[in-house]
């Protein structure tokens, strides 16, 4: 017996995704965005490098669904535009966080109680101690603003959350006893918590990677906002709204469509982090 996991069988998930409200909201609003970022690398609307003055700050019409900026370029198309760079430096930030921290956790729990296992958790509590804006002003000085350093700092950010879980996860299975058939039959710590340990804790891995990934969406907005994300001509919808600031009395529009944009991406997918969460524990679906 490798595990002791009592996943359902696809079937079983399947029906508890279609009795899931949740799972089912966030899953269609993700995937909206999702969906949009994709068609946005062959087709926007409208050029968002097409700058049209004369018909700046024009209110939502059927011409532009979203209106335009001050630039009078259409808003709806730079919102497309802007999906797929959120959604492309969140994703990319915690799966960079879940190859690192995973690893350290797993590792820090099977040397539980050793001056390793202190140092690594010590090492973690230090950088959790920097939230994502201050990471990025550090690596903003040193290599300037970017897409890549927007990854970076939330990448660094969300490696402790990743550790923390997986090593807390791995305490509770250690002394389980299909571990210790597991060391009886001769298998190695790193051997263990791959072929044991891990997929024990995936599900459990996987509602925190989308809780961390509306974060990142969250992070990457900010640092777009006070201009260390993303830099122009690339549309990002942090950027938009701290562009749209100084023009909300004139035409709201600018500001409200950006703002609500992360509000409803946000949204999604800590929905569909609710319902995955519905879907993987087995007491929640009896609940039910």
């Amino acid at each position: 017996m490798s595990s002791i996991a009592t996943a359902p069988r696809n079937d079983s998930l399947i029906r508890a995704a279609l009795r899931s409200p949740n799972f089912t909201i966030g899953a269609t609003i993700t995937l909206v965005f999702v969906l949009a970022a994709l068609i946005s690398f062959v087709w926007t609307p409208y050029d968002v490098g097409l700058q049209n003055i004369p018909n700046k700050l024009k209110p939502p019409s059927a011409e532009h669904w979203f209106g335009t900026d001050h630039f009078g370029r259409d808003i709806f198309s730079m919102i497309m535009v802007g999906a797929r760079t959120s959604i492309a430096v969140a994703f990319i930030a915690v799966t960079v966080a879940m190859v690192i921290g995973v690893p350290i956790g797993l590792w820090a729990a099977a040397n539980r109680g050793t001056l390793l296992d202190d140092v690594l958790m010590r090492a973690n509590d230090l950088v959790f101690a920097f939230p994502a804006l201050l990471i990025a002003i550090l690596i903003t000085a040193v290599f300037g603003p970017g897409a890549i350093n927007a990854i970076i700092a939330v990448g660094l950010y969300n490696m402790p959350v990743f550790a923390r879980l997986s090593r807390a996860g791995a305490l509770s299975l250690w002394n389980r006893e299909f571990i210790m058939a597991a060391r009886v039959a001769g298998k190695g710590a790193a051997r263990i918590s791959w072929e044991h340990i891990l997929p024990n804790i995936f599900n459990t891995l996987m509602v925190q990677a989308t809780i961390q990934f509306a974060l990142g969406i969250l992070a990457e907005a900010a640092l777009a906002y006070v201009g260390l994300g993303v830099q122009p001509p690339t549309p990002s919808w942090g950027k938009m709204l701290a562009d749209s600031q100084t023009m909300i009395s004139l035409a709201p529009h600018v500001a409200l469509v950006p703002g609500l944009t992360i509000v409803l991406m946000v949204l999604g997918v800590n929905l569909l982090g609710d319902g995955l969460r519905d879907i993987f524990d087995p007491r929640l679906r009896r609940s039910r």
